[in-house]
């Protein structure tokens, strides 16, 4: 193809999503030139499309990286608090469960909110290039990314000592690495698929009663969920499968949609006025797992975040995740040692497998493990043996919200170590807490 001319730059990278827009900012406090190319719109002028977003859940990984480039006093008025999940039963009853000890939230913030605030950070560092609506087409044989403008429909080449891939789950970078050989990629869908509704403020208050909590609707093989805005509103995404009696396919007669939300969550179809437009227009999302080994191209390439291990929403460690590979890449790029793309794919992966793993075991917990009495005891049982062994005993969940400076696959063994002794001692009527100890005391090391 026919490319105009070629920009060189110390760092380019692909997508200006909250990875992109971080990475940028790191790269450019150690002193690099940095070049970011994103395919949509500016974020702080245009209005995102809607019914796509799935609200985030910032948890502390994802904060320990916004607080290493002190962007954390612009996000935390756009936070809103959710220290456990607010369940909705079948009969019309609800129940509030903690996520960890007193103290230990999550928090919801809109992906747009968060988006642009990092952009605007970005664009505060003198050594960041923005440009916006740049599409990247592909990867030429120099290594250098094939890009277009999406205005003029001009294309050009971008050239960099080093070109980074954060452009998401669909990532041009990924498939042009696979096309040419240099990479084994696959996208592993779900078989559930999700659309996003909402719940308005009355009056400018929460129509729920809870507002600080992730609500969640079990239905045992479905949910519905909504996550708080700062505006008072709800986010809600229905996950449901594909094909089958209960399905997107079932609902899609008129009327039937509406029918089902109506036996199945007549309390949240109550609060949503705007109910049938939005399930018409809102376009149906697909989930999935994105494998792709290796992540780099020699020390010329790299994919990171969504672009290299995209995983499902439901342990809300997808963004957490991508914002903590830029802290360790940027580790990695500042100490100077040699091959640090080739470093950041081995050391990585093990995590970013893990984590991909237990999100798609959350699925199952929050759709139906939630209503299982066992899993309500064995909940209460790991809090309680948290408070007798703190440091040593910790919730899986918790270490992987709460505690980043705990890996992901090491948050997976030691996960797979409690729940063997939760199993143990939940099969008698009360679990016998001394017996409790010698079991931790014996198959559970202590933390580092």
């Amino acid at each position: 193809m026919s490319v105009g001319a070629k920009v060189t730059t110390d760092l380019a990278i692909i997508g200006a999503g909250p990875a992109g827009a971080l990475l940028a900012i790191l790269a450019a406090r150690r002193g690099q030139s940095v070049a970011l190319y994103e395919r949509r719109g500016d974020p702080r002028s245009t209005t995102p499309e809607a019914g796509r977003s799935i609200n985030l859940a910032l948890a502390a990984r994802g904060m320990r990286a916004l607080d290493a480039v002190r962007v954390l006093p612009q996000v935390q008025p756009l936070l809103v608090r959710m220290p456990g999940r607010q369940l909705h039963l079948a009969d019309g009853g609800e129940a509030f469960n903690a996520y960890g000890l007193p103290g230990e939230t999550n928090y919801s913030i809109s992906r747009v909110d968060l988006t642009r605030c990092l952009v605007e950070a970005a664009g505060h560092e003198p050594r960041v290039a923005l440009h916006f609506r740049q599409r990247c087409s592909g990867l030429a044989d120099s290594g250098a990314a094939l890009m277009v403008d999406e205005d003029s429909g001009r294309e050009f080449e971008v050239q960099a000592t080093r070109i980074v891939g954060a452009d998401g789950a669909g990532s041009a970078l990924r498939k042009a690495l696979a096309q040419q050989g240099h990479a084994s990629a696959s996208n592993e869908l779900l078989d559930h698929d999700y659309r996003e509704l909402s719940i308005p403020a009355v009056n400018g208050s929460s129509a729920l009663a809870v507002r600080e909590a992730l609500h969640i609707w079990p239905r045992r093989g479905h949910m519905l969920i909504a996550l708080p805005n700062a505006d008072f509103s709800f986010t809600a995404t229905l996950f449901l499968p594909r094909t089958g009696p209960v399905s997107f396919a079932s609902l899609e007669p008129p009327a039937a949609a509406r029918a089902f939300f109506a036996r199945e969550f007549p309390d949240a179809l109550a609060l949503m006025p705007d109910f049938g437009r939005e399930f018409a227009v809102h376009r149906q999302g697909i989930l999935g797992t994105v494998r792709c080994t290796p992540w780099n191209l020699d020390e010329r390439v790299l994919l990171i975040g969504d672009a290299a291990h995209a995983i499902v929403p439901f342990h809300g460690q997808g963004m957490n995740c991508a914002l903590e590979d830029c802290l360790l890449l940027d580790a990695l790029l500042a100490d100077g040692a040699p091959a640090p793309f080739a470093r950041f794919n081995a050391t990585r992966r093990a995590d970013t497998d893990a984590i991909a793993a237990m999100s798609l075991e959350n699925y199952g917990e929050m759709r139906d493990e939630v209503l299982d009495p066992v899993f309500q005891r064995q909940q209460a049982l790991s809090l309680e043996l948290e408070r007798r062994h703190p440091g040593r005993f910790i919730p899986r969940y918790s270490m992987v919200m709460f505690h980043p400076e705990i890996a992901y696959s090491v948050a997976l063994a030691r996960g797979n170590i409690q729940q063997q002794i939760l199993d143990e001692l939940t099969r008698d009527a009360e679990p016998d807490l001394p017996r409790a100890d010698r079991l931790i005391d014996a198959r559970l090391p202590a933390l580092p």
